[in-house]
């Protein structure tokens, strides 16, 4: 295939501890997942490692965890999030910021032209200020949070700081938490959400970019035009101040019917078009999610796996085990110095939206190495199912 390498465009910024940080941004703190069709995010939930840990004191909503990653699933009937579902399909239809105080980051948003949501609440229960994003969905700002301690060995996040609020957390006031059921249940390994990527129509990444850059001074850290034989694709890797909210923007190219607009068809409208989640130890997370039937993409050719001496020079990570798993892998030696980047994606799950599997190893990139490698197969698949014809 004569696809085009993709144009990897670094962008050099300042370091998160010199970045203003006027949000007072802190990571992620959940994603909130709705469908139309009951019974299907649960069991897709607990294959991929997650446990039921807490229901909604007063709402049909259920909080799914696994180690510092928090899924919610809003089943609540003529909810938003309901609204959202039988529009979309099953989807992600909400995400939340962590901040340090959420009155004031809500205050500022709205001075800085932010649509207000109102989610209406029960006695007894936390408001959660959240704004419009992507899609139409809220986008919570959470400051009642409690932060699990940081993997063996790793840096503390967020300061160091086990909570950013004296008292109980969201999910202690709102939820109740099942008895005997582990409060961080490890389950296949997978720790922290790494970042949400999202599709957007043809023309609106600027105004995306916009909105990220406005309201809590994102950075664009790389930008990626990515041209296939018959399609291709832009997309603006945008990074938060506090260094642990990265959001890929991508749009679809001149070039017709891709990846991105069969996405748009399928969804819908814009949207979080994959959720990417990290581990410590991707080959471990592979087996378990593969022992529990989660479909993951198929490994690219035998010729890739060969060229990764040539492109990672003494990297030192097991090829033959990287390929017999499909592991893709991504970053630099340069100077011997290794900055290397492992992922893998699931095939698409819940209607056209899909998850990421990465461990990082001082790399803080997104894969761009591994963008052409990723495009092309799937843009295989559209031919494969009619979605292209080619010429």
């Amino acid at each position: 295939m004569s696809a085009a390498v993709p144009a990897s465009v670094p962008v050099s910024v300042p370091t998160p501890a010199t970045i203003d940080n006027p949000m007072g941004l802190m990571g992620f703190e959940f994603v909130e997942f709705a469908s139309p069709t009951p019974g299907l995010l649960e069991p897709l939930f607990e294959r991929m490692g997650f446990t039921l840990v807490a229901r909604h004191r007063s709402k049909d909503v259920l909080l799914y965890r696994q180690g510092g990653i928090n899924f919610i699933v809003n089943r609540e009937p003529r909810s938003l999030a309901g609204y959202f579902a039988a529009e979309h399909g099953p989807s992600a239809c909400g995400l939340a910021f962590r901040v340090k105080d959420s009155h004031r980051a809500y205050a500022r948003a709205l001075e800085l032209g932010a649509q207000p949501i109102e989610i209406p609440t029960g006695p007894m229960e936390l408001r959660l200020p959240a704004i419009k994003g992507i899609g139409g969905a809220p986008l919570y700002l959470i400051d009642r949070f409690d932060s699990p301690p940081p993997p063996e060995g790793a840096e503390p996040t967020s300061g160091g700081r086990a909570s950013v609020q004296e008292g109980k957390s969201i999910y202690d006031i709102d939820f109740e938490f099942i008895e005997g059921v582990p409060r961080r249940p490890v389950g296949h390994g997978l720790q922290q959400i790494d970042h949400l990527t999202h599709n957007v129509y043809r023309g609106r990444m600027a105004f995306w970019g916009g909105f990220y850059e406005r309201l809590f001074n994102f950075r664009e850290i790389r930008y990626f035009d990515i041209q296939g034989e018959y399609t291709g694709l832009t997309s603006r890797a945008m990074t938060a101040p506090d260094g642990l909210i990265r959001i890929p923007l991508n749009e679809e190219s001149g070039k017709g019917a891709g990846q991105i607009e069969e996405f748009l068809m399928q969804f819908n409208g814009e949207g979080i078009q994959h959720v990417a989640l990290s581990t410590a130890n991707l080959i471990d997370t592979v087996d378990a999610l593969q022992m529990a039937g989660i479909p993951l993409m198929t490994a690219p050719n035998d010729i890739y796996y060969e060229m990764l001496a040539e492109r990672l020079p003494g990297h030192g990570e097991p090829v033959p085990e990287l390929q017999a798993r499909g592991i893709l892998m991504d970053g630099s030696t340069a100077g011997g110095q290794k900055r290397l980047l492992l992922q893998i994606f699931s095939q698409p799950l819940l209607g056209p939206v899909f998850f990421e599997f990465i461990e990082r190893k001082a790399d803080e990139g997104f894969g761009e190495g591994n963008f052409k490698a990723l495009f092309e197969s799937m843009e295989r698949d559209q031919i494969r199912r009619g979605v292209i014809q080619p010429t």
